[in-house]
């Protein structure tokens, strides 16, 4: 019999250089004790879509591949994917339009994730960025160094 694990951690980056319009994802999934790396890299981007992107094909994955879970804890060094719990009412009350009535940016991607987080058990939590080599494992310095690998090499 397969044990369920009680909680998921993923660690989410993203990266993007604008001198080549170019961005890339990826997000470390702890399911029990195995890890699981998902990534990619997107062409005419931004920087914010490809921190959305990370969250949402590794929420995605989880739910495709019916892995089952308690909570889901996901760490972002992204203040604007992080801060999306908080600005969700205020968003869906201005059916996602500025002050100015245009769309907000990356609506498609914000609609996604908060359709996700409106089912599923997922905290969201707020981590260091760039964060120096320490004795342990640290999974977002992990991510972190990954997406600009990638960003590096698709150049």
């Amino acid at each position: 019999m397969d044990l369920i694990p009680s909680i998921i951690n993923i660690y989410t980056d993203g990266s993007y250089n604008p001198n080549k319009n170019l961005g890339a994802w990826a997000s470390i999934l702890i399911l029990d004790q195995e890890i699981k790396i998902l990534s990619n890299v997107v062409s005419d981007s931004t920087h914010n879509r490809m921190e959305l992107l990370a969250v949402i094909e590794a929420l995605n994955f989880i739910l495709s591949e019916g892995i089952r879970f308690e909570i889901i804890n996901v760490y972002s060094d992204s203040q604007y994917v992080v801060n999306l719990t908080e600005r969700r009412s205020l968003l869906k009350t201005r059916n996602y339009l500025t002050n100015k009535g245009t769309p907000i940016r990356n609506v498609d991607l914000i609609k996604s994730l908060l359709n996700i987080l409106d089912f599923c058990p997922i905290k969201l939590h707020k981590v260091k960025a760039h964060q120096k080599r320490g004795d342990s494992i640290n999974f977002n310095r992990q991510v972190d160094k990954l997406v600009r690998k990638l960003c590096r090499e698709a150049i």
